[in-house]
Protein backbone atom coordinates (compact mmCIF):
# COMPACT_ATOMS: atom_id res chain seq x y z
CA UNK A 1 0.00 0.00 0.00
CA UNK A 2 1.10 3.31 -0.87
CA UNK A 3 1.13 6.67 0.87
CA UNK A 4 -1.04 7.72 -1.40
CA UNK A 5 -3.45 5.06 -0.95
CA UNK A 6 -3.38 5.44 3.04
CA UNK A 7 -4.15 8.94 2.79
CA UNK A 8 -7.38 8.44 0.76
CA UNK A 9 -8.93 5.84 3.05
CA UNK A 10 -11.72 7.17 5.68
CA UNK A 11 -9.96 7.77 9.59
CA UNK A 12 -12.39 4.34 11.04
CA UNK A 13 -10.88 2.36 7.73
CA UNK A 14 -7.47 3.46 8.23
CA UNK A 15 -7.59 2.50 12.57
CA UNK A 16 -9.29 -1.08 11.49
CA UNK A 17 -6.31 -1.90 8.92
CA UNK A 18 -3.78 -0.03 11.03
CA UNK A 19 -4.84 -2.63 13.88
CA UNK A 20 -5.11 -5.49 11.88
CA UNK A 21 -1.64 -4.67 10.15
CA UNK A 22 -0.15 -4.17 13.56
CA UNK A 23 -1.34 -8.11 14.98
CA UNK A 24 0.19 -9.21 11.68
CA UNK A 25 2.88 -8.19 12.27
CA UNK A 26 3.37 -8.78 16.16
CA UNK A 27 2.54 -12.48 15.07
CA UNK A 28 5.12 -12.44 12.84
CA UNK A 29 7.96 -11.21 14.30
CA UNK A 30 7.35 -13.46 16.90
CA UNK A 31 7.74 -16.43 14.56
CA UNK A 32 11.24 -15.32 13.25
CA UNK A 33 12.09 -14.31 16.82
CA UNK A 34 12.21 -10.90 16.79
CA UNK A 35 10.28 -9.40 18.88
CA UNK A 36 11.13 -8.00 22.80
CA UNK A 37 8.38 -7.46 25.29
CA UNK A 38 8.69 -5.84 28.86
CA UNK A 39 10.46 -2.41 29.47
CA UNK A 40 13.19 -3.50 31.02
CA UNK A 41 13.97 -6.06 28.26
CA UNK A 42 13.56 -3.20 25.95
CA UNK A 43 15.69 -0.75 27.36
CA UNK A 44 18.27 -3.23 27.14
CA UNK A 45 18.13 -3.86 23.53
CA UNK A 46 17.40 0.14 22.69
CA UNK A 47 20.87 0.78 24.54
CA UNK A 48 23.06 -2.07 23.33
CA UNK A 49 21.71 -2.07 19.53
CA UNK A 50 19.35 0.61 18.52
CA UNK A 51 20.19 0.14 14.79
CA UNK A 52 18.24 -3.28 15.04
CA UNK A 53 15.12 -1.66 16.25
CA UNK A 54 12.51 -1.33 13.88
CA UNK A 55 8.99 -0.55 15.54
CA UNK A 56 8.65 0.05 19.19
CA UNK A 57 4.59 -0.45 21.00
CA UNK A 58 3.37 1.44 23.81
CA UNK A 59 0.96 -0.31 26.12
CA UNK A 60 -1.20 1.08 28.71
CA UNK A 61 -4.62 0.66 30.47
CA UNK A 62 -6.51 2.00 32.94
CA UNK A 63 -5.18 -0.16 35.90
CA UNK A 64 -1.61 1.21 35.08
CA UNK A 65 -2.48 5.15 33.93
CA UNK A 66 -1.09 6.74 37.38
CA UNK A 67 2.05 4.55 37.30
CA UNK A 68 4.66 7.36 37.53
CA UNK A 69 7.63 5.08 37.04
CA UNK A 70 5.80 3.70 33.92
CA UNK A 71 5.15 7.22 33.09
CA UNK A 72 8.84 8.19 32.97
CA UNK A 73 10.05 5.28 31.25
CA UNK A 74 7.45 5.79 28.77
CA UNK A 75 8.54 9.46 28.23
CA UNK A 76 12.22 8.23 27.71
CA UNK A 77 11.09 5.28 25.19
CA UNK A 78 9.42 7.77 23.06
CA UNK A 79 12.22 10.52 23.49
CA UNK A 80 14.78 7.68 22.03
CA UNK A 81 12.28 6.06 19.52
CA UNK A 82 12.03 10.07 18.49
CA UNK A 83 15.79 10.43 18.64
CA UNK A 84 16.81 7.14 16.76
CA UNK A 85 14.12 7.44 13.74
CA UNK A 86 12.24 3.98 15.33
CA UNK A 87 8.38 4.43 14.61
CA UNK A 88 6.12 4.01 18.02
CA UNK A 89 2.56 3.29 18.40
CA UNK A 90 0.37 3.29 21.53
CA UNK A 91 -2.61 0.34 22.44
CA UNK A 92 -5.16 0.83 24.93
CA UNK A 93 -5.44 -2.61 25.74
CA UNK A 94 -2.06 -4.15 27.26
CA UNK A 95 -4.25 -7.30 27.73
CA UNK A 96 -4.92 -7.84 24.06
CA UNK A 97 -0.90 -7.26 23.19
CA UNK A 98 -0.21 -9.45 26.09
CA UNK A 99 -2.22 -12.49 24.41
CA UNK A 100 -1.17 -11.44 20.70
CA UNK A 101 2.46 -11.52 21.65
CA UNK A 102 2.66 -13.76 25.04
CA UNK A 103 3.12 -18.19 24.81
CA UNK A 104 0.36 -19.92 26.03
CA UNK A 105 2.71 -21.09 28.80
CA UNK A 106 3.46 -17.98 30.01
CA UNK A 107 1.43 -14.67 31.46
CA UNK A 108 3.13 -11.77 30.68
CA UNK A 109 2.68 -9.37 33.33
CA UNK A 110 5.20 -6.53 31.75
CA UNK A 111 3.66 -5.95 27.59
CA UNK A 112 3.81 -2.57 28.21
CA UNK A 113 6.60 -2.09 26.09
CA UNK A 114 7.21 -4.46 22.73
CA UNK A 115 10.19 -4.17 20.41
CA UNK A 116 10.14 -5.58 16.65
CA UNK A 117 13.66 -5.77 16.14
CA UNK A 118 15.51 -6.67 12.42
CA UNK A 119 16.85 -10.20 12.87
CA UNK A 120 21.07 -10.44 12.44
CA UNK A 121 20.28 -11.77 8.68
CA UNK A 122 18.33 -8.91 7.68
CA UNK A 123 16.02 -11.51 5.79
CA UNK A 124 12.55 -10.15 7.71
CA UNK A 125 10.56 -8.36 5.98
CA UNK A 126 7.02 -7.73 5.86
CA UNK A 127 4.02 -5.19 3.94
CA UNK A 128 2.16 -4.89 6.86
CA UNK A 129 5.54 -3.43 9.05
CA UNK A 130 5.63 -1.07 5.88
CA UNK A 131 2.12 0.05 5.98
CA UNK A 132 2.60 0.49 10.06
CA UNK A 133 5.64 2.98 8.99
CA UNK A 134 3.84 4.69 6.51
CA UNK A 135 0.55 5.54 9.44
CA UNK A 136 3.19 6.29 12.02
CA UNK A 137 5.17 8.86 9.29
CA UNK A 138 1.37 10.29 8.40
CA UNK A 139 0.36 10.99 12.04
CA UNK A 140 3.39 12.72 12.60
CA UNK A 141 2.61 14.96 9.50
CA UNK A 142 -0.59 15.78 11.20
CA UNK A 143 1.48 16.43 14.52
CA UNK A 144 0.28 13.18 16.31
CA UNK A 145 3.63 11.97 17.64
CA UNK A 146 2.50 8.66 19.46
CA UNK A 147 -0.73 7.43 17.49
CA UNK A 148 -2.95 5.09 19.22
CA UNK A 149 -3.93 2.04 17.40
CA UNK A 150 -6.75 -0.37 18.28
CA UNK A 151 -6.43 -3.71 18.07
CA UNK A 152 -8.96 -6.17 17.02
CA UNK A 153 -10.94 -7.98 19.14
CA UNK A 154 -10.86 -12.24 18.78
Amino acid sequence: MTLEEVLIQKPAERAHCTGKALEEVLVSAKDNDSLTVGVYECAKVMNLDPDSVSFCVLAMDEEFECDIALQIHFTLIQSFCFDNDISIVRVSDMQRLAEIVGDKAEQLEDAHCVLITNPADGSWEDPALEKLHLFCEESRRLNDWVPEISLPER
